[in-house]
């Protein structure tokens, strides 16, 4: 950091060259020259935030916004991408909850299927078919079924 007398120095050295070049003089040193041009420090310090500062633009120039650029770029980044992880997570939420729907649909359709056909292999609804058909040769056993043993070797 250069001390208060340092500054003085410097400025008293800006401003002397700056009037020996509108002069047409030379300045004194280049060195001089080059920390004229090459200064960090704003002209004008932002005594106060202002809405005309901030609307006017002239928070930008201030030095805590400079030195504090490329935190602030993080921070938008971050904010980006937050936004567009959140965007994608609903839509995979809303495609998530499309496929239960189908999947619920396809589970009722399975059970409504399944219990149609229970239903129509019944001994009792297979034989009133049998009747209702008078085309076939099938007909209801009147003996019950015996058990036929076969002895093990």
């Amino acid at each position: 950091m250069i001390d208060k007398e340092e500054e003085k120095k410097t400025a008293e050295n800006k401003s002397d060259n700056i009037k020996a070049v509108k002069e047409g003089k030379r300045p004194t040193s280049t060195l001089d020259m080059l920390r004229q041009s090459v200064s960090e420090e704003d002209d004008v310090p932002i005594s106060s935030l202002t809405l005309k500062t901030i609307l006017g633009g002239d928070i930008l120039t201030s030095t805590i916004i400079s030195r504090q650029a490329g935190v602030i770029l993080l921070g938008v980044v971050f904010v980006i991408i937050y936004v567009a992880f959140r965007y994608q997570c609903q839509r995979d939420i809303i495609t998530i909850n499309k496929m239960e729907t189908t999947l619920k649909d396809a589970k009722y359709k399975a059970l409504s299927s399944s219990s149609t056909l229970t239903e129509r292999c019944r001994e009792s609804h297979v034989l009133e078919q049998l009747r209702d058909n008078k085309d076939s040769l099938l007909k209801a056993s009147d003996q019950p079924p015996y058990i036929i043993n076969v002895p093990e070797k």
